[in-house]
């Protein structure tokens, strides 16, 4: 990983995030960037306005860098200024700088308008052109990742994730758990989910990564997931988001919008890609 982007509205989520990317950063020896987006629908003859804005969101990190900044090995944080769309922003900023990892809170300050990561991180994951990171204000940073929680579903999409989650696996020395979760009795279905976590343990132990393979029955497919990260003290779960691009898969759509608004630990999402 080369480089790393954050989206930062000075909340205290996006504060725990910035910390959170900042550990991944000094692990991945990565750059590491803050985007903050001016989403306010100003006129364009009151540029005054947007002039002001923007020397105040200046004076404001110019407060928050020199405390995080020393943390952040080898290298300084990169500051990116837009205006529009929150999502849309964020995603043309990692483009921008071809970033590898993308990082977003998942609940912002309720009730203050300027605070805009909560409702716009799951619109982050589904425009980004890379996998998000996203997690929760209250979430304790405990300074690595030791075990990244991984189902798997009867669908083909479901081993994109397997690569990417590797790479990040052997970044941090960490174990991966495959969770095979069954919600439906049809046995090609069961047995089909079955081959593809026995193609994943192969490709793990090929790479030499450790890895746990658990199976459940689940009639509710997120209280399963967040269920078995608890219980298995796992760091972080790794999920396919992108919806529309095949039918049936549990993992997409609601699903990922629950987990990735619901887990008290961080999720990285990847979107799926149908010619893979």
């Amino acid at each position: 990983m080369k480089h790393l982007l954050v989206a930062f509205d000075f909340s205290k989520n996006s504060i725990k995030t910035l910390e959170y990317a900042i550990m991944v950063a000094n692990k991945t020896r990565a750059e590491l960037s803050l985007v903050w987006v001016d989403s306010s629908n100003t006129p364009e003859n009151v540029l005054n306005i947007d002039q002001e804005l923007r020397i105040e969101t200046k004076k404001l990190f110019d407060e928050i860098i020199p405390k995080y900044e020393p943390q952040l090995h080898c290298r300084k944080i990169n500051i990116i200024l837009r205006k529009g769309k929150i999502y849309s922003e964020v995603a043309m900023a990692a483009k921008m700088i071809d970033a590898d990892l993308v990082f977003s809170g998942t609940h912002g300050v309720s009730g203050y308008e300027q605070y805009w990561i909560g409702s716009n991180a799951y619109r982050i994951v589904t425009h980004a052109p890379c996998p998000v990171i996203t997690l929760r204000g209250d979430y304790e940073i405990k300074g690595g990742i030791n075990k990244i929680l991984l189902p798997l579903d009867s669908t083909p999409e479901t081993r994109q994730k397997l690569p990417f989650t590797a790479q990040l696996a052997e970044l941090f020395e960490a174990e991966i758990h495959l969770l095979l979760l069954y919600n439906s009795p049809i046995k090609v279905i069961r047995n089909r989910t079955k081959s593809y976590a026995e193609d994943a343990k192969r490709y793990l132990k090929e790479n030499n990564i450790a890895c746990v393979l658990a199976e459940m029955e689940a009639d509710n497919i997120v209280s399963r997931i967040v269920q078995y990260a608890k219980e298995s003290d796992v760091d972080i779960i790794s999920i396919m988001t992108e919806q529309g691009s095949t039918s049936g898969s549990m993992f997409l759509g609601p699903y990922a919008q629950q987990l990735i608004n619901n887990s008290v630990v961080p999720v990285l999402s990847l979107q799926s890609k149908l010619n893979e």
